[in-house]
């Protein structure tokens, strides 16, 4: 097929309906335009999609889009066919005459964008065929999305990602586009070497979601502070992450019983049950907002724009782990929540996963430093966005604002003594124990193990009784993250004195510390906030409009919104795949008249405007009409 326009500025607006392109878009598009290569990294929500679908429909030949899930390639593809895209999935899920009238579209140059797994990418004579060119062409570029994949110890590694460096050789000439929302300073090496772009550029956009609200709470009774989060957001979308299958379950059947529509989805589960839970999530189920309980499992296939909280009633394994999971929330950048409840109790099964893994001693002690860098946000003293864009590189220079340090900012007190007493803990025990066993001593345990090895006749036995025991390891955490301690490289986890010069300093008394630490635990449940309902725009309410369209009209959102859902459910897609939430938004801020108002809309392109118009512009004035005749 003939590319449409070499003009990535005209596709942008007449294929999806946007008038300018945001951050580093233009920029990437014109690296690819001009047959360059190079890795992207962009927040979730950021774009990403942007930097290569225009640039395929610009240039000649078949763009070649490689993603790693089934559920995630068809949202893209039915998105695409909306906008007018001649667009196509292939994978294991077609049935035999799908596949057959695909592999005809690709010999007849028919398709614009083909998107593949890495898996069926590799299988068979498809880079056979694509060298050939489809209709005597070769791709216009490739696309390789979710490219943290590459990362053999990465949260999400799949294999097959690393054989994708076969690309540089076969199609030396064609451009291939990395792209991923979750890498760190390491992982982006690890993506360039593999993938063999080091002659390519690093395109880094800022990694700050600025619409989400980060609040992480003392973990008490995790199930009841569920419940009572939830209650908050009824009527809203989200994901609820538990660590083990058997928790996902009982929480799934808790939730049930509370009234809320939820549905559980684990790797243990039958390939049926995980595919009917997805799609009853991204269709919105009876209720149209659908909670889903669930493992890391359920991670990469999720496309959908509106998600309005994502919950963690476990610690997540890192800090990029985190990111990635609570990425999933607000994509279609309206306000979100991302809400953690957390406690000592959590680490040392963290920690005992990475002992017992398969990984040589070096990535263990890397495992533990991405553990550790988690454990410095969950106790941070200040702006916890401060110290998730620092673990990507990226300084935010002000507290956000929008995170719960910033929102409830906790006071601070004089810990200078129980430093001293936790630091010389450390040297009399000969710097090589763990923070469990350094509480044990400071509360006077006398433990089997305290006893055999003497620590019960220390001068530091017993002396800290003014914190308890959760207390005393979130001080052990921020010393840590102070550089005060630090862990022994051995991989163990026992820890030791870090800058000797700050940790002399503070011993002599020549340096007041001040931090802030958690009520005891017996105060703590009558200090727990609530955590007040965010995004209710996107529900109908008020809250969450005036950042976008301050006027929208509550009664014609509502009315645009039971639209959508009739269009989605006559066609069989998501409602989101219809229209996204933010155009539903500025429909009911803006109200055009007529169809050259609603061209100027964003998300409405020529394709969606000849399918949708007439029909946006009569809800529209019907909401009019029964607003003038109340």
């Amino acid at each position: 097929m003939q590319s449409r326009s070499g003009d990535p500025q005209e596709v942008l607006r007449q294929v999806f309906g946007y008038a300018a392109f945001r951050g580093p878009q233009a920029e990437v598009v014109q690296h690819v335009m001009d047959g360059g290569s190079g890795l992207v990294l962009m927040p979730t929500g950021g774009g990403k999609s942007l930097c290569y679908q225009v640039p395929a429909l610009c240039r000649p030949g078949l763009g070649v889009v490689i993603s790693p899930l089934i559920a995630l390639m068809d949202d893209q593809v039915a998105a695409l066919r909306q906008a007018g895209v001649a667009a196509a999935a292939l994978h294991s899920g077609l049935a035999a005459d799908q596949a057959t009238a695909l592999w005809r579209q690709l010999a007849a140059g028919s398709l614009e964008l083909l998107y593949v797994s890495p898996e069926r990418l590799l299988a068979g004579d498809l880079l056979d065929r694509l060298a050939g060119g489809a209709a005597g062409q070769p791709p216009s570029l490739f696309a390789i999305d979710e490219a943290h994949c590459v990362s053999q110890w990465g949260h999400d590694f799949r294999p097959e990602y690393i054989q994708l460096g076969v690309l540089a050789e076969r199609f030396a000439n064609v451009p291939r586009l990395a792209l991923t929302a979750t890498a760190d300073p390491r992982t982006r090496s690890e993506i360039v070497e593999r993938l063999r772009l080091e002659q390519g550029r690093v395109f880094l956009a800022s990694f700050d979601r600025p619409n989400i609200r980060y609040l992480l709470r003392a973990k008490d009774q995790p199930t009841r502070q569920l419940l009572s989060f939830l209650e908050q957001q009824r009527g809203q979308s989200g994901i609820v992450y538990a660590r083990s299958r058997s928790r996902v379950e009982r929480l799934t059947a808790e939730l049930q019983a509370a009234g809320h529509e939820a549905v559980g989805y684990h790797a243990g589960m039958e390939s049926g049950q995980r595919s009917a839970a997805l799609d009853q999530f991204r269709s919105g189920g009876s209720s149209g907002a659908v909670v889903v309980v669930a493992t890391i499992a359920f991670g990469m296939g999720i496309d959908k724009p509106d998600v309005r909280f994502v919950a963690h009633v476990d610690l997540p394994k890192s800090l990029e782990a985190y990111y990635q999971e609570t990425g999933r929330a607000g994509r279609d950048g309206l306000p979100a929540l991302a809400w953690m409840v957390h406690g000592p109790g959590d680490v040392p099964q963290l920690r005992r996963f990475i002992e017992e893994s398969a990984a040589p001693p070096e990535q263990k002690r890397i495992e533990h430093g991405k553990l550790d860098a988690l454990l410095g946000f969950t106790d941070a003293p200040g702006c916890r966005r401060q110290v998730l864009l620092a673990n990507f590189g990226e300084q935010l220079l002000s507290p956000c604002g929008n995170c719960d340090a910033c929102l409830e900012p906790r006071s601070l007190g004089d810990v200078t003594v129980a430093a001293q007493k936790l630091l010389s803990t450390v040297w009399r025990t000969g710097q090589r124990f763990g923070a469990a066993h350094l509480v044990d001593v400071l509360l006077g345990s006398t433990s089997e193990r305290i006893r055999s090895l003497g620590h019960d006749q220390l001068s530091v036995h017993g002396i800290g009784s003014e914190l308890d025991r959760d207390q005393w390891r979130s001080l052990v955490r921020q010393l840590t993250g102070l550089g005060l301690l630090e862990e022994v490289p051995d991989g163990r986890g026992g820890l030791r004195w870090g800058s000797e010069p700050e940790v002399r300093q503070l011993l002599r008394g020549d340096r007041k510390l001040e931090l802030p630490l958690a009520a005891p635990k017996r105060e703590r449940r009558q200090q727990q906030p609530r955590d007040g309902q965010i995004g209710a725009a996107v529900g109908g309410g008020s809250a969450g409009i005036a950042a976008d369209w301050g006027d929208a009209d509550p009664e014609l959102l509502a009315a645009l919104k039971r639209w959508r859902s009739e269009q989605a459910r006559s066609q069989g897609v998501p409602s989101y795949v219809v229209f996204h939430d933010r155009t539903l938004l500025e429909l009911a801020a803006r109200r055009p008249r007529d169809r050259n108002e609603l061209i100027g809309v964003n998300g409405i392109g020529t394709a969606k405007l000849e399918r949708y118009g007439e029909a946006l512009l009569e809800v529209i004035s019907a909401a009019g009409n029964t607003t003038s005749n109340q």
